[in-house]
């Protein structure tokens, strides 16, 4: 990953907190030696204050050029103590783009310049100090900078890694719930193009015998034309359920066929002699239903049954369908969630997505949620009439 991928963009705090680092190191040192240079060598004053200001100036765009403003405020960190805050930031910030071919000469110039300032360019007061020590005391600290800016530097890049997965990863994740979603309306385009298509025919079926027929009798016409009225009602009411679902495929050689509303209890008695412990009550009229509410009805119980057996196949579920002509119908499914995952347990599905995809289409409301005690609950409300 390049220095320019990971390298955080600065705030106005970010640059105030480094701006008063460098600031209290240019003060400390430059403090020392202050009262000699307006005494003893005023133009020097003013010249390390001129030069600080211009590597303050320059530190600016440490980012944009590291290798040029870290050479700069080292060299200008010679003769200029107030330079030294700027040349200490600039060698940390070249050294968190680790790369070598930039910190081995740029941090022998920090060193070399380091002790030519202070064999050269210091004040009497300043000379005491064996040239060993002075030199073991410039590579420590200058090491010192330099490990912390590349540990810096990898830190940014680990989290800028961690981002940048995290973000692949959503979208992986969006890309399978929209997948999801897909298959669940090309499944729902296929039934209603079946349901939609006895419709027609028996409509076609119905007006062939008006056009061709001569014989029939003024109240089999009425008979026939109020049959297609209704035909071309109900085709009309569960088109209306579709539109908006789009059909990915050309279609199936083998069409499902639509499950209402009596197989329901026949999932559950399917459940229990496949082992499971169903717990099921039903307190509405489920014939009462318009076919499309319990179709609806009839996925939401077979998913939430599919979950319980995959996820938790020895736990008790309990189901239970209640509601009414002025209330909906819900649909509340509740089971103990496995102590476990263990090693065979299987990979979560997305099944409930697009449940959640044929309820909505019917105005209904999903939920699935995990209790403080561990029970996983699935709650769904579909309107009575769709």
């Amino acid at each position: 990953m390049k220095p320019e991928q990971y390298q955080p963009p600065l705030t106005w705090a970010g640059h105030a907190w480094r701006l008063a680092l460098m600031l209290l190191v240019s003060a400390a040192v430059f403090s020392t030696r202050a009262g000699y240079l307006w005494n003893e060598v005023r133009w020097w004053f003013f010249a390390d204050l001129a030069l600080g200001v211009a590597s303050y100036t320059a530190v600016w765009w440490r980012r944009r050029y590291p290798v040029a403003v870290t050479v700069f405020t080292n060299l200008a960190g010679i003769v200029s103590t107030t330079s030294l805050g700027p040349a200490t930031l600039s060698l940390v910030s070249m050294a968190t783009r680790r790369r070598w071919v930039e910190i081995i000469p740029l941090t022998l110039l920090c060193v070399v310049a380091n002790v030519v300032a202070s064999q050269f360019f210091s004040t009497p007061a300043e000379q005491n100090d064996p040239a060993i020590v002075v030199f073991a005391v410039v590579v420590a600290i200058t090491a010192a900078m330099v490990s912390w800016g590349m540990y810096i530097g990898s830190r940014r890049e680990l989290l800028a890694s961690w981002r940048a997965r995290a973000l692949a990863s959503e979208a992986e994740q969006q890309a399978k719930v929209q997948q999801a979603r897909s298959l669940e309306r090309a499944r729902i385009a296929r039934e209603m193009h079946d349901i939609l298509a006895h419709r027609i025919s028996a409509m076609s079926m119905s007006a062939g015998a008006l056009a061709y027929r001569t014989d029939l009798t003024g109240e089999q016409v009425r008979e026939t034309a109020r049959t297609i009225q209704e035909t071309s009602h109900l085709a009309l009411t569960e088109l209306r359920e579709v539109l908006g679902v789009l059909r990915e495929g050309p279609g199936d050689a083998a069409p499902e066929e639509p499950q209402n509303a009596p197989d329901l209890m026949a999932l559950v008695d399917e459940a229990q002699r496949l082992g499971m412990r169903v717990d099921a009550r039903c307190e509405i009229d489920v014939a009462a239903l318009s076919p499309a509410i319990a179709r609806t009805l009839y996925r939401c119980v077979q998913e939430a049954l599919t979950n319980a057996r995959r996820h938790s196949p020895s736990a008790p579920v309990t189901m239970h369908i209640r509601g009414g002509p002025d209330h909906g119908v819900d649909l509340l499914v509740e089971n103990p969630l496995p102590l476990t995952a263990g090693s065979a347990s299987p990979a979560p599905g997305y099944g409930l997505v697009g449940l959640a995809e044929r309820v909505g289409l019917h105005g209904g409301r999903q939920s699935a949620t995990v209790s403080d005690d561990k029970r996983f609950l699935l709650h769904v409300w579909l309107p009575w009439q769709s």
